[in-house]
């Protein structure tokens, strides 16, 4: 069961992998960019910093983040209505919830083919994933930090 679990996550994955670099070639932008537009448009607008530290990137590299979906049109920086020092980055439109509006109705029916225990069995597998994906880059990212590299 082990090369099963190993085949079927490395395909998920893969798969995974394609459809974000797709979604990226539609819209302009990078995974990375991807991920940052999801945590703004998520839990709204937020500084430079706050989103370096979500994405574990240093505020250099979400710098260019920044950039890159402000010549998307995707965000736009924005003074601080708190404090004019500092800005905020703000998600524009919903080009991204489009971008994934095929795949989040594709889901929805694959979902519906299961029955509510067996959907609870995939949420839980699901979730447990996530946790090892996460987990397993918290290692990877403290590795290359504690390497020097």
């Amino acid at each position: 069961m082990s090369d099963l679990g190993r085949d079927l996550g490395r395909e998920l994955s893969t798969a995974v992998v394609a459809f974000h670099e797709a979604v990226g070639a539609h819209l302009g932008v990078t995974a990375v960019d991807q991920r940052a537009l999801a945590l703004i448009g998520r839990h709204g607008p937020m500084t430079a910093g706050d989103l370096a530290k979500r994405i574990n990137l240093t505020p250099g590299a979400v710098t260019g983040v920044v950039d890159r979906l402000e010549r998307a049109g995707l965000a736009r920086r924005d003074p601080d209505p708190t404090d004019r020092r500092r800005v905020l980055v703000t998600a524009v439109g919903n080009a991204l919830g489009s971008a994934f509006a095929g795949l989040n109705a594709a889901m929805g029916e694959v979902t519906a083919r299961y029955n509510p225990e067996q959907q609870q069995l995939i949420a839980d597998w699901a979730t447990r994933t996530a946790e090892v994906l996460r987990e397993e880059t918290r290692k990877l990212t403290t590795s290359r930090d504690t390497s020097g590299s």
